[in-house]
């Protein structure tokens, strides 16, 4: 099935901005989207679909969802892997799944860009 061009330049800036997260640190989808200037749901569709090779070179597991919390949506092993990573970077959680000092452990990804990602690059 063929992708849009926007779809495609999309895809490559979230992937872009996840690779820049630091160990240790954590951001969320909405947070990159506010950046990109894009729905979040955008930003968790391309992290859901990335080939083995793409999951195993990239920090995925520092995307979570708006709460601080690894989305509830996710397959349950997967879910599972997201915490360990998260856990061996020094990544807490509380007894309701939140990850604990949020504030500290937060990557800001930059202000909103105004792109607008059907326009020619």
């Amino acid at each position: 099935m063929a992708r849009s061009t926007a779809f495609a330049r999309i895809r490559a800036e979230v992937i872009r901005l996840t690779g820049l997260i630091p160990p240790g640190r954590f951001t969320t989808y909405g947070s990159i989207a506010t950046h990109m200037n894009c729905n979040p749901r955008h930003v968790a569709y391309v992290l859901a679909r990335l080939d083995e090779a793409e999951s195993a070179a990239l920090p995925w597991h520092r995307v979570v969802a708006a709460d601080a919390r690894i989305s509830r949506g996710m397959d349950p092993a997967l879910a599972d892997r997201q915490r360990e990573l998260l856990r061996s970077e020094g990544i807490e959680f509380d007894a309701n799944g939140c990850i604990r000092n949020a504030d500290h452990h937060f990557h800001v990804v930059g202000l909103r860009r105004d792109i607008r990602w059907s326009d020619p690059p």
